[in-house]
């Protein structure tokens, strides 16, 4: 049986686009579709969007009247964004608030290559439920597994925010052959920790992602929001979304980092030859001892 490695040549190039989100879905949506074209020319071939991209995050607050920003998968965004794959000749992974059904909605990211329109979807798994962050309140836990999209350019995984503290999510992918996993990411400081904790938060949301490409040997990019939105009660009651798209290489390496204020398209070329040079000095999937990991399954072993 071939293995899952792509017989791709041996660069891709990934493009993330950081943007601020206001409050009007159409501009959001026309900013997006902007910085997709500016990151395709300059050469990206795998473009991602920041989570929940088409809206500010109403995460903030329950809201029933929030459910309204979500749309089904054939909506408008999703086919103004295979449109757009299809005109660049790109993969774009384009988060969205899916309505699956009445009562049931998912925090979504589809994976567009034009020429194939959808090559699937992937819904998030990890739902936090934090002060500022009550997505419990709008999101059924995602039922598609981790799944792994054979584009043109790479095999690339999506994960969504809150599964990036989650080791297992990570290694499933790689075991089904990841050579990128994209991190669609709204993530910032509430002002109550700014001062105190925000370093230590940046920098530990930072080494978890370098640590799934060290432990994996793969690619990953993470694109955030930035600025600071509020919940309306107040200047100061919101969260201040950080930024910091990053893209790692498989040694932990960033190839390159945007700013922590503003909107920043980056590119970055991935040479997958690292993949191949990463797992032979650092063979962790070979060393896996699969036949004493049963407890994995468990919730907490007493």
């Amino acid at each position: 049986m071939e293995p899952k490695t792509s017989k791709k040549r041996e660069a891709f190039l990934v493009g993330l686009v950081q943007m601020a989100c206001g409050e009007d879905p159409r501009k959001n949506v026309i900013f997006a579709e902007q910085e997709v074209r500016a990151a395709a020319k300059l050469g990206a071939e795998i473009i991602c969007l920041p989570e929940l991209f088409a809206t500010r995050y109403f995460c903030q607050e329950e809201n029933p009247q929030h459910f309204d920003f979500a749309e089904n998968l054939g909506g408008t965004t999703i086919a103004r964004f295979n449109a757009l794959s299809a005109e660049l000749e790109v993969v774009i992974a384009v988060p969205i608030f899916e309505r699956r059904a009445a009562g049931i909605y998912h925090n979504s990211a589809v994976v567009l290559d034009g020429s194939r329109e959808a090559l699937g979807v992937y819904r998030k798994m990890h739902i936090p439920d934090d002060p500022r962050y009550y997505e419990k309140y709008y999101f059924s836990p995602g039922d598609l597994g981790y799944k792994v999209f054979d584009t043109p350019f790479a095999r690339v995984g999506v994960l969504i925010c809150w599964d990036q503290w989650y080791p297992e999510a990570a290694r499933l992918m790689a075991l089904s052959g990841a050579e990128l996993i994209l991190f669609p990411t709204a993530i910032g400081w509430v002002p109550e920790d700014r001062n105190d904790a925000g370093k230590q938060q940046l920098e530990a949301w930072t080494v978890v992602q370098q640590s799934h490409a060290i432990a994996n040997g793969l690619f990953v990019a993470t694109v955030n929001r930035v600025g600071v939105e509020t919940r309306g009660t107040s200047d100061t009651d919101g969260i201040e979304f950080w930024g910091n798209s990053f893209v790692s290489d498989p040694s932990g390496r960033l190839l390159a980092r945007a700013n922590t204020e503003r909107s920043e398209t980056i590119v970055v070329s991935c040479d997958r030859t690292a993949i191949e040079d990463s797992r032979r000095n650092w063979p962790f999937l070979r060393d896996r001892r699969i036949d004493s990991y049963q407890n994995l399954t468990k919730l907490f072993v007493d």
